[in-house]
């Protein structure tokens, strides 16, 4: 099929949503301990000042205190809601990235939190991928209940036609997962136990900013090899997708009214039908999502077999900066491009650098990383900028 012959990506509805709020989203119930611990057991962080509570009473919170990246938790739709709005016919959608502002504010047990959201923008490329494709974004914007901005994120969604990206083969099915020898895999468990002794090492003392260089490695880490169970252990760690777990959210618009092809339209988040058949609305199981678990829908959308979620993916980021920077530092600012799927069988290897020290504004300073993520071929998984805040003295 030549470029002339692939049918053309009809966005002529979404102008009309653009800047104009949509429903907001909101848990029914605080942020626990729990959520916490399961997420970062999800996103194998292994931090334990927000595991363990015998660590955390010592460090800086007293308590356990959630990390940057759970912030997309407590939504209902981990962003994805206002980078969607609009009629796409017969299409689909993937993350692409991902870009968040931290105000002052952390999420700790007992919070609950309210995300107001708004479509931002959109535009039209062609993509190696899918050819004509639609990059859409939105914002959504995270208050606690004491009325305090926690974060405000901006999703990119990519939009489109699935037909066209199955056919076109971007990510082979034929290829088959990478094979891991006993050695292969003790490399990884090695570059892991060393991330988690830089963790250790830094405990509950400061990253100074006069410490820092430009230049200066961040220690590596790396996740995998992922599989459907560790993708299925990050689903299930956003709350939202328990059942009976949204107030409000994730949108009143259905799959079918969105453009989703009928094979992935479904009913997910549907809180009507959630009270009487809960598995229908289940993102596990039906609807847009079932391409991440289920290996014979993914083919379906131009994915070679489950593939993991981007949501997550921008968290890997977060927590990896985060680790190194130590409970005293602050993440200001992140902005991170998903570039390829992290697919079943491959590995993560992330890695950072920091590129320089500057004064934000006043009295704040931060150190600028620029982090990556490729795959055991070196494939770029993703690609971004992260501003962290780090105390002078």
């Amino acid at each position: 099929m030549t470029d002339q012959d692939e049918p053309e990506l009809d966005v002529s509805d979404l102008a009309r949503h653009m800047g104009v709020p949509i429903m907001p989203g909101e848990l029914k119930e605080p942020v626990a301990v729990s959520d916490i611990r399961r997420w970062v057991q999800a996103m194998h962080y292994p931090n334990p000042l927000h595991y363990d509570e015998k660590y955390a009473v010592d460090s800086r919170w007293g308590q356990i205190i959630a990390p940057q990246s759970f912030t997309v938790a407590t939504d209902t739709s981990h962003g994805c809601a206002p980078a969607q709005v609009g009629r796409i016919p017969d299409s689909h959608l993937v993350f692409g990235g991902d870009e968040w502002w931290f105000f002052e504010a952390r999420i700790a047990p007992g919070d609950k939190l309210l995300c107001h959201r708004m479509p931002f923008d959109y535009k039209v490329t062609n993509t190696s991928f899918a050819g004509p494709t639609c990059f859409q974004r939105g914002d959504t914007l995270y208050i606690n209940d004491n009325g305090q901005r926690v974060a405000l994120q901006r999703s990119t969604a990519i939009r489109y036609k699935p037909r066209t990206a199955a056919e076109r083969k971007r990510f082979d099915p034929a290829a088959g997962e990478p094979e891991w020898s006993e050695d292969k895999l003790r490399d990884l468990d090695d570059i892991k136990a060393e991330f988690i002794d830089a963790v250790q090492t830094l405990g509950h003392d400061k990253r100074v900013l006069s410490s820092v260089a430009a230049g200066e490695k961040l220690p590596r880490n790396v996740l995998g090899p992922h599989s459907l169970a560790s993708f299925t252990t990050e689903w299930r760690a956003y709350p939202m997708t328990t059942w009976g777990a949204m107030a409000k959210g994730p949108t009143s618009v259905r799959g079918e009214e969105l453009g989703y092809t009928k094979d992935f339209a479904g009913h997910e988040g549907d809180r009507n039908l959630e009270r009487t058949n809960p598995e229908r609305t289940d993102g596990a199981y039906y609807g847009p999502s079932r391409g991440h678990l289920q290996p014979q829908w993914a083919t379906k959308i131009g994915m070679a077999r489950g593939y993991g979620y981007g949501a997550s993916m921008g968290a890997w980021v977060l927590d990896y900066v985060a680790a190194w920077a130590g409970e005293w530092g602050h993440i200001t600012h992140a902005d991170v491009k998903y570039r390829n799927p992290a697919l079943t069988g491959d590995a993560s290897l992330i890695t950072g650098t920091v590129t320089g020290t500057r004064e934000e504004r006043r009295r704040v300073h931060v150190a600028d990383v620029e982090v990556e993520i490729v795959n055991q071929d070196g494939g770029v998984q993703a690609k971004g900028t992260v501003s962290v805040q780090l105390p002078l003295e």
